[in-house]
């Protein structure tokens, strides 16, 4: 399993020029690194060097890729089509073709969840960093897995206590019926059988998005003070998707700047702006990237003996902080992000009895 960094903040420029420093670090240490960006043209500039869809080497123990969604849609859809043969006797998609697709809104970002999952789960890394769009579309990806395990868990038992969902479990009639379409008997089991493959597939991405030593973003920003603030509401918004943000690098020239207060308790590294191919004095200034996410402050912490939740929210201020319960879950809103709260089996399902914004935080009793 690798270590999956990425870069946070409102500067493209500043942002891939870290991204392309972090890598270039982290393979000067002997790890095996995959640098990953989108086809723009800042990134393939800075690097000197054309980047393809396939990993290719440009240093030692560093390769780079370039994630072209519609190369990526062609690949994904015909593991699309092995999936629905396997279930389907008449399969509908084995006449449509991966060239003739065209990637709609909002697909990029998942196709290249996916492909870092995929290289993570390959072996051939220890490092993989990802040069995303750095702002509220890349948590959105990063998030995925625990917005979709939400539908996964509301939504299949719903279908599965629904009079639909037992009538075709259960009905000598509609049996013989669906057993003409599908290769396997539609039973309750039968139905589970997918769909918890899919949810196995989303947990274990929901552990590794809670896991520092796995997955952590580090905030870019400059001293412009409307930079600084977009910065922090990123941090905030970061931490609605449970990601850990282990730091943030400062890009400026004056050594002597300060912005610990802005960003209290994370740790602030001024990295010098190095004019493109004079990457030294850059990467002579970034921090330990590894020990810094596993030190910040979590997203969550769950305190079953006080039955109290901690969600850190920095960024926030009270008013911009919404808690509701409507369902068996806890839902939070915070600026634009909405995460419905996982709790475990001593905290789920019981109302919570008061809450409170302080320092940051958004505590809630139950």
């Amino acid at each position: 399993m690798a270590l999956i960094l990425t870069f946070l903040g409102k500067s493209g420029v500043d942002r891939t020029k870290i991204a392309i420093a972090a890598a270039k670090l982290l393979a000067s240490q002997g790890k095996r690194v995959l640098l990953a960006g989108h086809p723009e043209p800042t990134f393939q500039i800075l690097l000197g060097t054309t980047i393809t869809p396939d990993p290719h080497q440009i240093a030692p123990n560093l390769q780079v890729v370039q994630f072209q969604a519609s190369l990526l849609l062609e690949r994904n859809w015909d593991e699309v089509k092995k999936l629905e043969a396997q279930y389907l006797r008449t399969p509908i998609f084995k006449e449509v073709h991966g060239q003739e697709l065209v990637v709609l809104p909002g697909m990029d970002s998942a196709l290249a969840l996916n492909a870092i999952r995929e290289y993570d789960a390959s072996g051939q890394y220890d490092a993989i960093v990802y040069d995303g769009a750095g702002d509220a579309s890349t948590l959105r990806t990063l998030g995925i897995p625990e917005s979709l395990s939400w539908y996964f868990r509301r939504f299949r038992q719903l279908f599965v206590n629904s009079d639909l969902g037992k009538t075709i479990s259960e009905s000598p009639l509609i049996q013989p019926l669906v057993s003409t379409f599908f290769n396997i008997n539609w039973t309750a089991d039968n139905f589970a059988q997918p769909t918890n493959q899919a949810n196995n597939f989303l947990e274990k991405g929901r552990a590794a998005l809670a896991d520092p030593k796995r997955i952590a973003a580090f905030l870019v920003t400059t001293q412009d003070p409307i930079e600084v603030a977009s910065t922090r509401y990123l941090w905030g918004s970061a931490q609605q998707v449970g990601l850990t943000v282990g730091g943030v690098l400062l890009v400026s020239s004056e050594t002597s700047v300060n912005l610990s207060e802005e960003f209290a308790p994370l740790p602030v590294s001024v990295v010098p702006d190095s004019p493109t191919g004079d990457w030294q004095p850059m990467l002579d200034a970034l921090p330990n990237f590894e020990a810094q996410a596993v030190q910040a402050p979590r997203p969550i912490e769950i305190d079953i003996q006080n039955r109290q939740v901690r969600l850190f929210l920095p960024g926030f201020e009270k008013k911009q902080v919404k808690l509701t319960q409507q369902g068996p879950e806890v839902t939070v809103e915070a600026g634009d992000q909405r995460r419905n709260l996982s709790l475990p089996p001593a905290l789920s399902g019981r109302p919570v009895t008061g809450a409170k914004f302080q320092n940051s935080y958004l505590i809630i009793s139950f």
